[in-house]
């Protein structure tokens, strides 16, 4: 059962790969779920931002990647960034 939308808000690198800023789906899914999602909407180059990026849920960094992701969410995606 899907709940409310998901908000993914893409950041640098992975705005490109996206090829958008950002983009709503269906809830009712973990981080791991969306980001699965997520490969198969924007393909491989995506995947692999994704593989190493970092996920803020909320506001809040994501450490466990199964759990339900809270319903109506709002999602950065955030790819390493380089530079000091």
């Amino acid at each position: 059962m899907e709940g409310p939308q998901l908000t993914i808000r893409y950041f640098a690198g992975a705005r490109a790969a996206a090829g958008r800023a950002e983009e709503a789906i269906p809830g009712g899914r973990s981080l791991d779920d969306l980001t699965a999602e997520l490969t198969q909407r924007h393909g491989d180059r995506l995947a692999g931002v994704l593989r190493v990026a970092s996920f803020l849920v909320n506001g809040v960094t994501c450490h466990d990647r199964q759990a339900p992701l809270p319903a109506g969410a709002t999602i950065d995606v955030l790819p390493p960034f380089a530079g000091g």
